[in-house]
């Protein structure tokens, strides 16, 4: 009953907003932050006073320029870059919780973070380094003794390096990069078919867009130019896993841990490969994908003593995508065959999988665009053994991803609404994201919103809809 409401309610908001938008209702009522100046529409004419100052500009610009090469002792092919963040949430939704649970009402996240980006170029090579780390005071602040000691670990703090690669020549069509990086395939926004290459960080699923959310990975990358078409050969050599919620957090679906996951160690043996075909035209686009990694997602096997552990096993995917544009409209489709995957309740069968996406993004109105993309995953010879725990397997599973995003004030205020729903009729959960961006200056930016989630009947969307939450990061870039 709640899923039903919330949704009817959500429908009602985006159509109300986006007939606001696009009456130009809003526009209106920020119409005095870009208005102009008294007296600004004669600037042009009235030039005299502009060319008797003109010259000091021009001359503190050149002071300026030169004293900052005077005072800097960072060399030319040297970028430095970095930002700071805060960033928090609260829920609203929660019950009080049961004796001996921690308690996820109010406060749920204050995190300062701090980013840091070092880039170096030699004519036309280029070296990066880039990492961030944040602590999350609100466990703290909440009282640390009622997390569990894995919780905080993966919560509370966390130091990372992230790119780490150098990117080249070696010929005047062929490039290299080799280190940690990130590879996007596909050309969903909001989905995944194709692009099974870096890892996501689900630990807070639904406040941030996928494209926030990639986790680099060590990888050689080679890429081959002729004409409208690039061909990439990939070796990974770093098995790197989706980031999920842990035991005892609020996004955790079960009533007890899950048996320790095991991950291929770095061999020779585990190295993944990919292979990628790409075409650039007029007006449309088209790639080829082939993969031979590790499957993203676990499951539970049993040792030589009989003791469970989750593992990963290989699959090989074979992908299309494409994308065709014509006037304001983007139509965009994606095409994938699983093979090799591996469950639980018959360790000794392989499946095959078959995913389906199809989007279509519409840019007709001013500073607007709104975006809807379906993916339908078939799991090809389906057993009702599947269907059962530790599985919970579906034979036909969709998603739907409607999304709309405007822009205000010369770019520095953006509206977006985003709705994500699993299943027909969001019986395997479902979540709305309901946010506003402003850029205060150049450097600094404050987003902040709201999200509600719905319950799935089961697996791992059964226990989310008492996460409801109102969130908010400040930015600052330097």
């Amino acid at each position: 009953m709640k899923q039903a409401a919330v949704h009817i309610f959500c429908l009602i908001i985006l159509s109300v907003s986006a007939s606001a938008l696009f009456a130009g209702e809003l526009d209106d009522v920020l119409s005095g932050f870009d208005a102009e100046v008294p007296g600004q529409e004669n600037r042009d004419t009235d030039t005299g006073l502009d060319e008797l100052l003109s010259g000091f500009d021009d001359a503190s610009a050149d002071v300026a320029m030169e004293n900052t090469r005077d005072k800097s002792s960072i060399p030319e092919w040297l970028q430095l870059t970095g930002s700071l963040g805060l960033s928090g949430s609260l829920n609203f939704s929660h019950d009080a919780p049961e004796a001996n649970e921690a308690d996820f009402r109010g406060l749920s996240m204050l995190r300062s973070t701090v980013s840091l980006s070092s880039e170096m170029r030699w004519g036309e090579w280029k070296a990066k380094i880039s990492g961030h780390g944040f602590y999350d005071s609100s466990y703290s602040v909440q009282g640390r003794g009622q997390y569990s000691d894995a919780l905080l670990d993966e919560y509370e703090q966390e130091l990372e390096i992230d790119d780490l690669y150098l990117q080249g020549s070696l010929t005047s069509s062929l490039d290299i990069k080799i280190g940690r990086q990130i590879v996007v395939w596909g050309k969903s926004d909001n989905v995944r078919v194709t692009d099974v290459l870096n890892p996501l960080d689900n630990r807070s699923p639904g406040i941030v867009d996928i494209k926030n959310l990639r986790l680099p990975v060590t990888m050689t990358k080679l890429d081959y130019y002729t004409g409208p078409w690039n061909l990439s050969a990939i070796v990974i050599h770093e098995s790197r896993f989706d980031k999920t919620p842990v035991f005892n957090s609020d996004f955790y679906p079960g009533a007890g841990p899950l048996p320790p996951e095991k991950e291929p160690n770095v061999s020779v043996a585990n190295q993944q490969y990919a292979l990628a075909l790409n075409g650039i035209f007029s007006g449309w686009d088209l790639s080829f994908y082939g993969a031979w990694v590790f499957d993203s997602r676990t499951h539970i096997s049993e040792d030589l003593n009989g003791i469970p552990h989750r593992e990963h096993s290989r699959v090989f995917m074979a992908g299309t995508t494409a994308n065709i544009a014509f006037g304001n409209w983007l139509i965009k489709g994606e095409g994938a065959w699983f093979d090799g995957l591996e469950f639980a309740t018959l360790p000794d069968e392989d499946f095959s999988r078959l995913d389906l996406m199809a989007g279509i993004e519409y840019m007709g109105f001013s500073e607007t665009v709104l975006s809807l993309e379906i993916v339908n995953r078939y799991l090809v010879d389906f057993n009702e053994k599947l269907a059962l725990s530790p599985d919970i397997a579906q034979e036909d599973s969709i998603q739907t991803v409607a999304k709309l995003v405007r822009d205000f004030v010369n770019d520095t205020i953006q509206v977006k609404i985003l709705f994500s729903i699993f299943g027909a009729h969001g019986e395997d959960g479902a979540f709305e994201r309901f946010q506003l961006d402003y850029d205060l200056t150049d450097s600094i930016s404050v987003t902040g919103g709201v999200i509600f989630y719905q319950s799935a009947d089961q697996g791992s969307l059964s226990s989310i809809e008492d996460n409801d939450r109102v969130f908010f990061e400040l930015s600052y870039e330097f």
